[in-house]
């Protein structure tokens, strides 16, 4: 690295958005030096860092100062502040711990001196002939089953980050909420389910990419669990939001090996919403009906003024 390298970026516009050609560059980190990293997050909201992205970045920042052959089981994360998509975050992580199966680190995305974001992740060695039981995977529709909510957008004349036609990069599959009545519904209980991959394969050597693809993919469509008792998700919405959303907090599990460029379904509920917050649960299951991951959100929800 030299010095002119590791130089503070001016403030400025993003890296081109067409330079992103792939699930893997969105995870991308320059290294200033150990602990220390920088990258760039894209608009989920106007002017506003995707939160999933923020916290996958931080995740690879920590990852990168583990031994390789701990794999992380946790991670819990704040959101303190917006980020600016159009300046880049810096990484700094903190070496918790170090013990013969776990270690810990914690994250703290800065951005223009102050704290964006705050990440804690534990990471361990994997154990063997342990006992293993696991809730069953909803009986829903697949993938194959269910249209592409990709062009009925494009068709609308509505567009985003991840279907502008030459970069795509997840593919998204959602269970209309007709079919999701298979799956049995709590009173007071919201409920979405949602099939996520990355677009593009994924390194095949590197689980570490896996886990924080998937940490990107968890923030996708929790948030509209916990306000779909004020308005339907976005594939049967007709019009704006009329709620403004926002990421509080985040915690993920992750319970078994998967792999985040094949098919998974999202199983998502809310339990409660109010003082302005919902909380929403979630469970990730391969296609052949195994638990990887488990994730809790909690989340802003205000009506929007006009």
């Amino acid at each position: 690295m030299t010095e002119a390298a590791s130089r503070p970026s001016p403030p400025g516009p993003a890296p081109d958005p067409a330079a992103i050609t792939g699930f893997v560059d969105l995870l991308r980190l320059e290294e200033i030096d150990r602990g220390l990293l920088r990258g760039w997050c894209h608009a989920g909201a106007p002017q506003r860092a995707f939160g999933g992205q923020v916290a996958a970045q931080a995740l690879v920042a920590a990852g990168r100062t583990v031994d390789e052959g701990r794999a992380v089981h946790s991670l819990h994360g704040y959101f303190m502040r917006p980020g600016d998509p159009r300046r880049p975050l810096v990484y700094e992580v903190e070496e918790l711990r170090d013990g013969r199966s776990y270690a810990t680190r914690r994250v703290t995305a800065i951005q223009r001196g102050e704290a964006v974001f705050t990440l804690s992740a534990s990471f361990k060695k994997p154990e063997r002939d342990t006992p293993d039981r696991q809730r069953l995977i909803p009986a829903l529709p697949g993938p194959e089953e269910l249209p592409d909510p990709y062009q009925a957008w494009a068709a609308a004349g509505s567009s985003d980050y991840w279907s502008t036609t030459g970069r795509r990069t997840l593919d998204m599959r959602i269970v209309p909420r007709d079919q999701a009545a298979l799956a049995p519904e709590l009173p007071g209980v919201t409920q979405q389910f949602v099939w996520l991959k990355s677009a593009q394969p994924l390194p095949p050597d590197e689980p570490l990419l896996q886990v924080c693809a998937l940490a990107y993919l968890s923030d996708l469509t929790l948030a509209s669990t916990a306000a779909l008792h004020v308005q339907p998700p976005r594939a049967e919405r007709k019009g704006p939001s009329r709620v403004s959303m926002a990421s509080l907090d985040h915690a993920m599990w992750f319970h078994r090996p998967f792999r985040a460029d094949e098919w998974l379904l999202f199983a998502q509920r809310s339990p409660s919403s109010s003082d302005g917050r919902g909380l929403a649960h979630g469970e990730f299951y391969t296609r052949d009906g195994r638990l990887v991951a488990s994730a809790v959100q909690e989340v802003l929800i205000r009506p929007r003024r006009s």
